[in-house]
């Protein structure tokens, strides 16, 4: 099995197990929408798409599996690398890659490294599509608009 594939098996066998229904269909849409749109501008920037995809999947997936979203990017990191490394198929470097991106991805006002931005970039920008009547969460406008510039997109 494709490791992307694999990861997202471990991801709808965690939200299948959401008791509550809307964060079962919020943890879908959002997850696979981060994923999907690090890929995007994984391609974009040159970066690895699938371990991009990968971070993008298992970002939040802490809050997804415990219903609490206190301190998940840690917990989520820490999830993240319970779950690369018992699939057996992600090298140390790899997960280090990862887990590094998804411990930083709440920290938006600050600059790490690419992968890490990558994520907090493509965090900003799911939010941003699921709905973009909506008005933007707080700190995240600055990114947005260096987003949509990046992809020639103009804000709605």
């Amino acid at each position: 099995m494709d490791r992307l594939e694999a990861v997202r098996q471990v991801v709808d066998e965690i939200l299948h197990e959401q008791p509550d229904l809307e964060e079962h269909r919020c943890g879908f849409v959002h997850l696979y929408g981060v994923s999907a749109t690090c890929a995007l501008l994984a391609l974009k920037r040159g970066q690895d798409v699938e371990l991009c995809a990968v971070a993008g999947m298992l970002h939040d997936v802490w809050t997804y599996k415990s219903g609490d979203p206190a301190d998940h990017a840690r917990l989520s990191a820490r999830e993240a690398e319970q779950i690369l490394g018992e699939l057996g198929c992600f090298g140390p470097d790899e997960i280090a890659a990862v887990c590094g991106a998804i411990a930083r991805h709440s920290a938006k006002a600050e600059q790490d490294g690419a992968m890490d931005e990558l994520l907090k970039d493509a965090d900003v920008l799911q939010h941003f599509l699921y709905n973009p009547t909506l008005p933007v969460q707080e700190g995240e406008q600055d990114r947005l608009t260096q987003i949509l510039e990046e992809l020639t997109v103009k804000e709605a």
